[in-house]
């Protein structure tokens, strides 16, 4: 009968460990919490929500003024992007493709790409990197 018990509190130890071990994490960044910085690009201003943006994979929100028009760049990880405000309009392939909140695009690969802010409206966008971010442009 011992033994019966020793192992079964050995299995609620063992089942315990797991799901303390798969409870995972939570993150939540409220508007007020956001800590925007200076991107070098006047205007362009980014906030942290998760990770690194300079040493690895990260979660953040991108902030163009409007009127904003960039050069034709890429950056060097895969990203994936929801617009939450404003009017983007991505280039691609020389193609303008409108992206009004709730779009989402994705640039894998290096894909060179420029950007444009139209209307009164800042564009605010949520960007998962999978790397370190950085901003090339491409020679023309």
């Amino acid at each position: 009968m011992q033994r019966k018990l020793g192992f079964w509190l050995a299995g609620v130890v063992l089942v315990s460990l797991a799901s303390a071990q798969g409870a995972g994490k939570a993150v939540v960044a409220g508007k007020s919490d956001l800590k925007w910085m200076d991107m070098g690009i006047p205007g362009v201003a980014a906030a942290t929500v998760e990770g690194d943006m300079k040493k690895g994979a990260s979660h953040f929100f991108l902030k163009y003024p409007a009127g904003l028009v960039t050069p034709l760049h890429h950056h060097s990880p895969d990203h994936y992007v929801t617009v939450l405000s404003g009017n983007l309009v991505l280039v691609v392939d020389g193609k303008d493709h409108p992206v009004p909140p709730g779009s989402f695009f994705a640039l894998t690969g290096k894909k060179p790409h420029a950007a444009r802010c139209e209307g009164k409206e800042d564009c605010v966008m949520s960007v998962d990197a999978r790397g370190p971010w950085d901003v090339v442009p491409e020679k023309k």
